[in-house]
Parts: structure tokens; sequence; C-alpha cells
């Protein structure tokens, strides 16, 4: 037999040698994940206490919460006071009793009696 022709086979090219990367992989994953992290930790920061964050809302609640309870002291009072006008404008009895008790005044042929207490001795 007979050996093959080594003319005939295509020529060999030369391997180039690799070129030592700049930075070692590991460190560059290291870096875009130090990254990522702090990128997350000042969005969460911001997201509680950020001018539109978690305790904003929570403060803006509580204010709402306590005009709304004012708000409602509010109207009582104002139904309060329209009632009280009125039995001022209808019943002559409640004007009689706010003078007597305010102005001091009794009617005609009524005895008024001051009872003061004494300090014991």
């Amino acid at each position: 037999m007979t050996e093959p022709d080594a003319s005939l086979d295509p020529p060999r090219r030369p391997t180039a040698p690799a070129a030592p990367p700049t930075r070692p992989p590991g460190r560059a994953r290291r870096v875009v994940r130090y990254l990522l992290v702090s990128l997350t930790a000042v969005l969460v920061v911001d997201a509680l206490v950020g001018e539109k964050g978690l305790l904003a809302l929570l403060q803006s609640r509580r204010e709402l919460a306590a005009v709304e309870r004012a708000l409602d002291r509010a109207r009582e009072d104002n139904a309060a006071l329209r009632e009280e006008a009125r039995r001022l404008r209808e019943d002559p009895g409640t004007i009689e009793s706010i003078a007597r008790r305010h102005l001091g005044l009794i009617k005609p042929g009524e005895k008024l009696i001051i009872v003061k207490d004494v300090a014991p001795k």
C-alpha cells in the first residue's frame, strides 16, 4: 500500500495565540452586580422616604383622616347651631329660659331667691 500524499492535504494555518482578557470575567460580573444592588437600594430608599414615597403617602393619609374628622365635627356643630337658631325663632319658651338663665330676669309676681354657699369654719 502506498502512503497518502501529504501534498494533497490542505495547508494548515498556524493558530494565533489567545489574547489575554483585559478584565477577568468574574470581576466584571461583580462590578455589575454591585451596581445593580446599589441601584436597587437607592430605588427602594426613594420609594420609602422620597417625595412621593410610602412614608409620605402614610403621612398624607393621616392628615386626610384628621381633616375628615374636623369636617365631621364642624358639620355636627353646624347642625346644632341651626337647630338652636330654629328654636330661638319659633319657640318662645326657649327665649324665656335663656333670658332667665343668662340675664336673671323673672316674671311679674315671682320671687327670686339667691342661695349662696357658705364656707365651713
